[in-house]
């Protein structure tokens, strides 16, 4: 049996043993305003097709929430079509860097791994159409091949709305053993999520339908070598009943109904989604 098969019920349980570890956790202060140099970010041209999901999505709060500064070098995991790359790689162009990272090859197969292997080719290509900066100045790394000179050296990580593609795919111990390699001492781990409610049915919790439960989230990076500093509703929704047949695609931006309920999904607005941040544990 493989490993990836078995973790999840042992993660699973887990959860149930750490309530103190859950609870303990601060709330995030409210975060400030948009300082100039996001704002100007967020005004970009580029981004005029990413703004409207800026009511939903917060990313200068997010990024506040975040701890990012501009001087910093952040590691974003499967950027995919680059939302948040068009608003970090400008932000951290000047002093800092930013750099993207996708899942390592060990768990992949087929079509998959060789997306994930063309990734440190690709990307850099892809970003500087997106954002207007050279490609030489966005690296890009699959997880299992990261350089040693650039282990120790990032200031944070970000996994944004991917958890539930890490935990089903088999990706998440390998992927955070690499996440916490590539970390300061001081690095922090930010992380968003679709969030299930907390008496969702198991079955709907596993990552397939793209909820999980807070606290199984909070469990399983914990267990992989993490502790929770803080979390925020800068995200949070409360109009997502989070139970979709067709799973958090029912919802913008994907809408997988088409034209059915249309009116109805659009008005709910994206996910409801927890918003985290872990050090790393010694």
């Amino acid at each position: 049996m493989r490993k990836a098969a078995f973790l999840p019920a042992l993660l699973l349980a887990a959860a149930a043993a750490i309530p103190s570890a859950i609870s303990a956790a601060p709330e995030a202060p409210a975060v400030s305003a948009t300082d100039p140099a996001m704002a100007k970010v967020l005004a970009d041209p580029r981004r005029d097709k990413d703004r409207v999901r800026d009511a939903f999505r917060h990313p200068a709060e997010t990024l506040a929430f975040f701890r990012i500064k501009p001087d910093m070098v952040v590691a974003d995991y499967m950027p995919s079509s680059g939302w948040y790359t068009r608003v970090l790689a400008p932000y951290l162009a000047e002093k800092g860097q930013y750099i993207g990272i996708t899942a390592g090859l060990a768990a992949a197969s087929g079509e998959t791994r060789d997306r994930l292997a063309a990734f440190p080719a690709q990307f850099p290509e892809k970003a500087a159409g997106w954002t207007g900066l050279t490609a030489n100045r966005i690296p890009a790394y699959t997880l299992d091949a990261i350089p040693a000179e650039r282990k120790g050296t990032v200031d944070r990580v970000l996994i944004m709305r991917e958890l539930h593609n890490m935990w089903p795919d088999g990706y998440l111990y390998n992927d955070l053993a690499a996440i916490r390699s590539l970390l300061k001492a001081d690095g922090l781990l930010g992380i968003e999520e679709h969030r299930a409610k907390p008496d969702a049915p198991a079955n709907y919790t596993l990552g397939i339908n793209g909820y999980m439960r807070e606290a199984d989230v909070i469990a399983l990076v914990e267990a992989h070598g993490f502790r929770l500093v803080a979390k925020s509703e800068v995200n949070a929704n409360p109009k997502d009943t989070a139970d979709w047949p067709n799973g958090v695609w029912t919802l913008p931006p994907v809408l997988a109904l088409k034209d059915k309920d249309r009116a109805k999904y659009e008005a709910i607005g994206e996910s409801d989604r927890m918003t985290l941040l872990f050090a790393k544990r010694p």
